[in-house]
């Protein structure tokens, strides 16, 4: 089967690299169409081929706002040179479109399309960006959601048929695999030395992209009176950090930049404990990161988090609430004994039914579904 994967502006290049490694192991003829990664190298195809057809001039621009600015110029054009090349495609399956206003009348005709909903809606829309997600899920033939939320959300919220919305759980993520091993960032004050050396103190790590609706600043304000651990926050941020580090508490380490995948595993090697007191969400790519460290993971109660504290790898706490994210620290991080078992079912769970050779099977039953229903049309 020749399925291609199609990721425009490169949002989640771990997710797609899984996906199409798992698909390309389980038969399929798989290629990815996206675009060059700015902030830094990701993993090599394996059994795939990679295609970075998109925004070719805007990957050479440095200033963020010119490069906003290129993008949109070149999105077109670019939707159109791929919509030719997908005529070698027999399924075509994309994983972000942040046009919404135009990328209904761009897609490829002809073959079944699927569409993965990695959000809902965008949770920082532009005007009309919401109204116009919901007219682009009209042009699919399936759309993929991780959760029962987000199946709940599509159908009863947005009116989708429910024989078009398809769950198929996320998958863990290990972006490092196949990479040196890297230290500590020294930039956390630990001299550097290796991950993998004894804990001193347990450690909460926040980490991925810092953005207003992640709670970061619920998390430091519920830090406070906390003593005998640490918080780590790392990630690039997309907000205004200086007044939330003038007023943080002790014991908070930070570590505002990118961080490269063998760093990533460093991170969560040396952590306890995840927390993710995000105020929104469908799912999150870092909680399946964590999963694929065996970290155990402390959530709000909001989108699919719920689901996976189903599981017995993470607890949630009410979301917005600081004093009961602070309980939920205070008890997890004294508790070692709670943090294994958590652990032991993050293993588990990246080795079931989050493991990409389930997904794959899922996935490549829907493709064959939707080439059937083609054909008898």
């Amino acid at each position: 089967m020749r399925v291609h994967i199609v990721d425009p502006s490169a949002y989640t290049p771990p997710y797609d690299h899984a996906l199409c490694s798992a698909l390309a192991a389980a038969g399929a003829q798989v290629q990815l169409y996206t675009s060059r990664f700015a902030h830094g190298a990701i993993a090599p195809p394996d059994g795939y081929e990679r295609h970075e057809s998109f925004y070719r001039l805007a990957a050479h621009v440095p200033d963020a706002r010119a490069r906003r600015a290129v993008k949109l110029a070149e999105h077109v054009p670019d939707m159109l040179r791929y919509r030719r090349a997908a005529r070698a495609a027999e399924v075509a399956h994309f994983q972000w479109l942040a046009v919404q206003h135009l990328d209904g009348r761009l897609l490829p005709r002809g073959r079944p399309l699927v569409l993965t909903a990695h959000d809902i809606l965008p949770r920082e829309p532009r005007p009309g960006q919401r109204a116009a997600q919901r007219r682009l899920y009209e042009r699919f033939d399936a759309i993929v959601v991780h959760s029962e939320h987000g199946r709940a959300r599509l159908v009863g919220e947005l009116g989708v048929e429910p024989a078009r919305v398809r769950l198929i759980p996320h998958g863990v993520l290990r972006p490092w695999r196949g990479r040196p091993e890297e230290p500590l960032p020294a930039e956390l004050g630990d001299g550097g030395r290796a991950a993998a050396r004894p804990l001193d103190r347990p450690v909460a790590l926040f980490f991925g992209l810092l953005r207003p609706y992640k709670g970061l600043d619920l998390l430091l304000d519920a830090w406070r009176g906390l003593e005998g651990a640490e918080l780590w926050i790392a990630g690039m941020p997309r907000m205004d950090l200086a007044k939330l580090r003038a007023a943080a508490p002790a014991g908070v380490r930070w570590l505002t930049r990118f961080v490269s995948d063998g760093e990533m595993l460093a991170l969560l090697r040396r952590a306890s404990l995840v927390v993710l007191p995000y105020r929104e969400i469908e799912q999150s790519g870092v909680a399946f990161a964590a999963l694929g460290a065996g970290v155990p993971l402390l959530l709000s109660d909001v989108g699919a988090f719920p689901e996976l504290a189903a599981s017995g790898a993470a607890r949630t706490f009410a979301a917005g609430d600081a004093d009961a994210l602070r309980d939920a620290l205070r008890e997890l991080l004294g508790d070692p004994a709670a943090l294994a078992r958590m652990a032991e079912s993050a293993r588990e769970l990246a080795a079931g039914p989050y493991s990409w050779e389930q997904i794959a099977r899922q996935t490549l039953a829907l493709y064959e579904s939707l080439l059937g229903e083609s054909r008898t049309r």
